[in-house]
């Protein structure tokens, strides 16, 4: 493939990118506040849908392989269970921590597609609902800014740099999506005082879970990747993702 196919081909990835993550999943979330609990399921369903879409635009000429998937499959059960496995302990979830190592490993869409559909899975066993939607979509962007950073060598490979850096996204990104989600669901007037109401409340919760995604980097993260590195070498696994 010449070099201009190739330029052509990344741009109209991002542009996909572009579409899906600030357009399409944003006015996708925003009808399902609107309808409430009726279209949840239906919300979710189509953030699956478009995390397909970003993950395939990778692929080019090729389809993704069954091995593909099912890598992606494994990386979304251990993110599935991690989550239940905590289940006794409030707000302490790893969950996070495997879908941004994933990012790290897989890429950019990988991560997405993993944080969308571990989230779905997951509730699940702790409750499917409105939230539902905004999990799948903060999920997903810790694991598809986690890969654009990771694979532009923008973050160190060191497991404390990352483990510290998955902390701060948490905090700086996914508990402030989930927050604002319950802003929107929770209260019944939108307004500054019930905003900071909210945003005060989810920070001890965020720093929990921050500190959960600390940990599961911190342990998982070097020998995760090291044996995905491996399987991507062996069978040339998400070539066309990287």
């Amino acid at each position: 493939m010449s070099n201009k196919s190739v330029k052509a081909n990344s741009i109209r990835r991002r542009v996909i990118y572009f579409v899906v993550i600030f357009a399409l999943i944003p006015f996708t979330i925003s009808l399902s506040i609107r309808f409430a609990d009726r279209r949840a399921y239906l919300t979710s369903f189509f953030i699956i849908i478009y995390a397909l879409i970003m993950f395939i635009s990778n692929f080019e000429r090729k389809k993704p392989q069954a091995r593909e998937l099912m890598v992606l499959a494994v990386m979304s059960a251990l993110a599935v269970a991690s989550r239940a496995a905590f289940i006794w302990l409030p707000h302490f979830k790893p969950m996070c921590g495997i879908i941004i190592i994933t990012g790290f490993a897989l890429g950019a869409s990988s991560g997405f597609l993993c944080g969308a559909v571990s989230a779905f899975v997951s509730n699940f066993i702790f409750g499917q609902g409105l939230w539902t939607p905004w999990q799948m979509f903060a999920y997903g962007l810790a694991g598809f800014i986690s890969g654009i950073l990771y694979n532009k060598h923008w973050l160190k490979k060191n497991k404390y740099f990352l483990s510290t850096y998955g902390a701060v996204l948490v905090i700086l990104l996914v508990g402030p999506i989930l927050d604002t989600c319950a802003l929107f669901t929770l209260s019944s007037i939108v307004n500054r005082e019930a905003a900071l109401a909210i945003y005060a409340s989810g920070l001890p919760v965020n720093l929990i879970h921050a500190l959960a995604t600390f940990f599961t980097i911190l342990l998982a993260a070097e020998p995760l990747i090291s044996k995905l590195e491996r399987l991507k070498e062996k069978y040339g696994l998400m070539e066309a993702v990287n």
